[in-house]
């Protein structure tokens, strides 16, 4: 089993990932898991004789990749502002806000793994000195941020419904809320306005299909009603 430390798991991840562009967003680059290198091969059990969690920093998922392009097609949401990525995973969307114009942003993620992925990727971008990866739980906690970010996170209920709440509680005190989700179970729609959505290259293994459409969604103040679904347009680029 592996002993994990910042050292080990960046060793771990130089030598089963390679840096690769990311395809909806190629301006970025990230260490990732592909059908060449081993991590790919791995089982769920594998994993968990060598002691390491599901490796979601390994990729670029659909909901992140949708994220990142809004983003740099977007970058006036960005420039000057403080940052909080959730869940960062490989740090894409973190990347994305730096290279918009962030000037400070936090990258969280509970996974050990993901802390050094983050350092590697940002550094591999250029941008390592305005992100700042943190290990820890900020659900239900106040963040000094102006632009909060999530992507791909809504998967299971619990903690759907545990960060559906925290969200919705930091957009109605004034911090705004992005989410990047190709559809994902518990994604709380009725709380979201949706501002664009993309095709978006994946690998079927992951997605179970090649190409996935993918959305970015905004909380609503609570004072705004839902609007009439078959309203909301796509965004131009990647409809």
């Amino acid at each position: 089993m592996i002993r994990i430390t910042p050292e080990t798991a960046e060793a771990f991840i130089r030598t089963n990932t390679r840096l690769l562009p990311v395809p909806h967003a190629p301006e970025i680059v990230l260490h990732v898991a592909d059908e060449a290198t081993e991590l790919w091969q791995r089982t769920e059990e594998e994993l968990e004789a060598i002691g390491l969690p599901p490796p979601f920093w390994a990729f670029a998922w659909a909901g992140g990749q949708a994220l990142a392009r809004y983003l740099l097609d977007n970058p006036g949401l960005c420039a000057g502002a403080r940052v909080l990525d959730f869940a960062s995973g490989s740090g894409l969307a973190a990347i994305a806000a730096a290279k918009a114009g962030a000037v400070d942003v936090v990258a969280s993620d509970l996974d050990p793994f993901a802390i050094p992925a983050i350092r590697l990727n940002a550094a591999a971008n250029g941008v390592a000195d305005r992100i700042r990866p943190a290990q820890e739980d900020l659900i239900g906690r106040d963040v000094a941020a102006d632009l909060v970010l999530a992507a791909d996170i809504f998967y299971e209920r619990d903690l759907g419904a545990r960060v559906g709440d925290w969200l919705g509680r930091l957009q109605a005190r004034g911090t705004t809320v992005l989410v990047g989700d190709p559809g994902r179970t518990y994604l709380p729609r009725d709380r979201l306005t949706q501002v664009a959505s993309y095709r978006v290259p994946v690998t079927r293994s992951l997605e179970d299909a090649e190409i996935k459409a993918s959305h970015v969604w905004r909380f609503r103040d609570p004072e705004v009603p839902a609007p009439d679904p078959r309203a909301v347009s796509a965004s131009p680029r990647g409809a």
